[in-house]
């Protein structure tokens, strides 16, 4: 992303919220525009970057290149199971335990 498009995000000198592991979290500890390998920790942090305002969701999405409706999923599933059930690996486990509870 050029200069310009970065300063499009910037927020007030010095905002900060809380993040995930709760530390201290800026504008600086987002992951990267390009990032293409989305990690629990990685998709998270974008999570409560929004959550707290650091980020609105159209920028997360326009910044990431996400649907709405995959970050929402991301929202979901942390509110559903915490972190952990950002793991890939994960999805199929809890799709399965939703299905069971339906019946």
């Amino acid at each position: 992303m050029n200069d310009s498009a970065t300063a499009r995000y910037d927020k007030a000198p010095g905002s900060s919220v809380i993040g995930p592991d709760g530390k201290v979290m800026t504008f600086a500890d987002l992951p990267p525009a390009n990032t293409k390998r989305w990690v629990v920790r990685r998709k998270a942090v974008v999570v409560f970057a929004v959550r707290a305002g650091l980020l609105t969701l159209e920028e997360a999405c326009e910044r990431y290149s996400l649907s709405v409706e995959e970050f929402i999923s991301w929202q979901r599933l942390i509110e559903s199971h915490g972190m952990r059930g950002l793991r890939t690996t994960r999805l199929q486990q809890y799709r399965k335990s939703r299905l069971r509870r339906r019946i």
